[in-house]
This record gives structure tokens, sequence and C-alpha cells, in this order.
């Protein structure tokens, strides 16, 4: 805003800036989202490859450790109610589930590594489980994903809740007490037995999905 003065050096009222109009707004804070969106998108695209990477990393990391270390590894697809070594073609961007297979050094099938996921306390619980179907023996566990509350229901990441799942037979059943009088029974976290409770569970719910899809691959394996 300018003061202006006549003639006669008296100060004159001073001039209006015009206002800026409501479309002029929009458009400025159209263009301006636009912008802001536009580059969400490109640092989103620019980082998914290195992101992805990351979760192979992570993903190959758990499959090797819940199936302790093998020599080889496949991935098996569910396609059509059945498991598959391949992927079908023209789907590659289309979600499918799987399982990933271990074999020894000589080729023998040592287990299968299947993926559950359970609510616990409030969120879900994602984890990976190393299992035997001929035996029914679990060779391991990995919890991939839980906000359980720190300081207590976590600890069903830690050593001594998961070193269990090295030694146990399915059906899974949870104990209170600290020794264990069957091989499926797994000692729960005292004070968390909610989170306890929701990876048995999980892990028994994805063995009885599971159990005759593997059993059938087996089977057509031992053909082949």
């Amino acid at each position: 805003m300018t003061h202006t003065h006549d003639a006669s050096g008296t100060p004159s009222l001073p001039e209006a800036t015009p206002p800026v109009s409501s479309f002029t707004m929009l458009v400025t804070l159209g263009g301006a989202g636009a912008i802001v969106g536009l580059a969400i998108v490109l640092v989103y695209i620019w980082t998914l490859p290195s992101i992805e990477r990351y979760k192979g990393g992570i993903l190959r990391g758990a499959v090797a450790e819940v199936l302790r270390e093998p020599a080889r590894t496949d991935t098996l697809f569910l396609v059509n109610g059945t498991l598959v070594d391949h992927r079908p073609a023209g789907d590659a961007d289309r979600p499918i589930e799987r399982v990933f297979a271990g074999y020894d050094t000589a080729g023998t099938p040592v287990g299968y590594a299947v993926a559950a996921t359970e609510v616990g306390f409030s969120d879900p619980i994602e984890m990976l489980f190393g299992y035997e179907p001929r035996t029914h023996a679990l060779l391991g566990l990995k919890i991939l994903v839980s906000k359980e509350t720190p300081g207590i229901a976590d600890k069903i990441e830690k050593p001594p809740f998961l070193e269990q799942f090295k030694r146990l037979v399915a059906p899974l059943t949870g104990t209170k007490t600290a020794t264990p009088a069957h091989p499926g029974d797994v000692v729960m976290i005292s004070g968390a037995t909610i989170s306890s409770r929701a990876v048995i569970r999980g892990i028994t719910k994805a063995i009885d999905r599971w159990q005759p899809l593997l059993d059938a691959y087996a089977a057509q394996h031992a053909r082949n």
C-alpha cells in the first residue's frame, strides 16, 4: 500500500491493493499441491527398487534362518490350488501366494518356509516358520513384523521364545509350565499370553491350510 500527495503537498488517501481472487488462490494452491504430489511420486518410483531389494534381502535371510541354512531354496507358487515351481506367464504384477522349499547339498528336501499372519494384542503379527510336513516338525521361527508392547510382548521376537520352535512338533499347544510335557508344548511368555497365543494360532492355521498342499507337492516331486 502506497501514499500519494496532491499538488498542494497534502497526503491523499492510500491506494487500495486489488484483492486476490478466489480463483487465483485455488489455481496457486492447486499448482503447489500438484508439484508436491509429483515430487512424492517421483521419489517413490526412484527409491522403489532399493526398497524391494531391501525387503527381498530380509526375506531371503529369514528363509535361510528358519530352514537352517539350506544349500538351495526354490520358490513355489500357489496356482489354482496347486503348488508349482514356476510363476504363470503374464501375471508378474499380480500378488500370488508362495512358499519356499529348501534342499540340502544332495538335493534332498529339508523343509518349507511358510508365512503366517495373526492378530496379536492389537496389530497383526507377521511371521515365517520352517516346517517339515512329513514329520510335522518345526525347524525355526522368525517374526517379520510386530508392534506388540515393548518390553513385554515384544519378547516373542527374542531368542528365548523363538528357540523353542526349532524342536517342536505340531500340533502346538500353549503352556505356562516352564518344563514342557509334550513335543508340541510352547512355553508362553509371562504377561504376554495374548501375543504368545497369537503366534501359536497363526502357525497352526498356516499348517492346517498348507499341509495338504505340501503333501501333494512332495508326492508329485517324488514321482518325477
